[in-house]
């Protein structure tokens, strides 16, 4: 076994803890990594917090992991000692469903193992990334291109690749006029990802508070919500909106947004379920979609085209110990746009 440090949950309302962990032997394929950032993502708080229902304690949080190799198994040929690499959602699959073998394991049928409170094929329960190091299956570590930092490129192993997954599938580029919903941790690297792409992006967000921001990040146009306006103004304007927002809000008036043949595709998670119209899906042959992350490979593709084209998330580094307070400014929106852990403070 391998002695690390983490913070841990051991309840919904219980404060974390400083604690040591065990991590697994370094079998023949696994790769050890001293992980150095993690990324905050709202579903840790999610998690923690079991506002989804499923949290089983103790609890280590965190899937947006970048780190450097610190031993290899015998069997390993993709990574030496050395390597800068990341670990994202996912741990582990069946590697045997049509998922699995199309490079698809985020949905992979027998289950994908999450990298946190999920019960791996050793019959324990994944403890993730608010610690100091990780033993993860060669197949799940992808390497991080040189032009990326390790703290910026941490949240693209989840806030990324859940956009960029999207994006590729529902083929954004020169042809499609896309809105996002939201610029937040998700939304400001989606809003980069999709500029990239030749898209037309324009950027929906309650206030006006972030235009200057979504232009930077290379939005064309930006509308606030909350003006009564808007929806009116944008009716049947966009081939694909993404929302990224996992707050109650009213899908059917996003619906009404949508061009003929056009897709909202939902990759926040809200906690409540959410009601349809189906006239409004009928209107104008609407579709209405969900996506999560993507494949181990499409992670990789996503992590060197960021490179090549400069994105990144843009971060604030922070020590462990502030995790709960920043837990409660995420929980308000005083982000911009995601919270880093130095995992040399734990």
């Amino acid at each position: 076994m391998i002695d690390a440090r983490a913070y841990i949950a051991k309840s919904a309302t219980a404060s974390f803890e400083k604690t040591e962990i065990s991590r697994r032997a370094v079998g023949p394929l696994d790769v050890l990594i001293d992980i150095k950032f993690v990324g905050i993502c709202h579903s840790d708080i999610h998690t923690v917090r079991n506002e989804w229902g499923d949290a089983h304690y103790p609890i280590v949080p965190g899937h947006e992991i970048t780190g450097v190799v610190s031993g290899i198994g015998a069997s390993v040929t993709r990574y030496q000692v050395g390597d800068r690499v990341g670990v994202g959602c996912f741990v582990d699959s069946c590697g045997e469903c049509n998922a699995c073998r199309t490079g698809q394991e985020q949905y992979c049928t027998e289950g994908v193992i999450e990298t946190y409170n999920s019960v791996g094929r050793d019959g324990d329960w994944t403890l993730g990334g608010y610690s100091t190091k990780i033993v993860v299956t060669e197949h799940f570590v992808v390497r991080i291109p040189d032009g990326l930092a390790l703290d910026i490129a941490a949240p693209l192993l989840c806030a990324g690749i859940t956009m960029y997954s999207p994006l590729v599938y529902w083929k954004a580029g020169p042809e499609k006029n896309l809105a996002i919903v939201g610029l937040g941790g998700v939304g400001h690297v989606g809003v980069q990802i999709a500029h990239a792409m030749g898209a037309d992006v324009t950027v929906l967000s309650q206030s006006r508070g972030k235009e200057a921001d979504s232009r930077r990040f290379g939005a064309s146009s930006f509308y606030a919500t909350s003006n009564p306006d808007t929806f009116a103004r944008l009716r049947g304007k966009f081939d694909l909106i993404i929302n990224t927002v996992s707050a109650d809000i009213d899908i059917n008036t996003y619906l009404e947004l949508l061009a003929i043949n056009g897709t909202l595709v939902l990759v926040g998670l809200p906690e409540k379920p959410v009601e349809i119209q189906v006239f409004e899906l009928a209107a104008n042959r609407r579709s209405i979609a969900g996506s999560m992350v993507g494949g181990i490979v499409q992670t990789q593709e996503m992590l060197d085209y960021c490179a090549r084209h400069g994105i990144h998330a843009d971060v604030q580094v922070v020590d462990a110990g502030q995790v709960e307070d920043i837990y409660e400014k995420i929980i308000a929106n005083d982000v911009r746009y995601r919270y880093v852990i130095d995992c040399g403070t734990i």
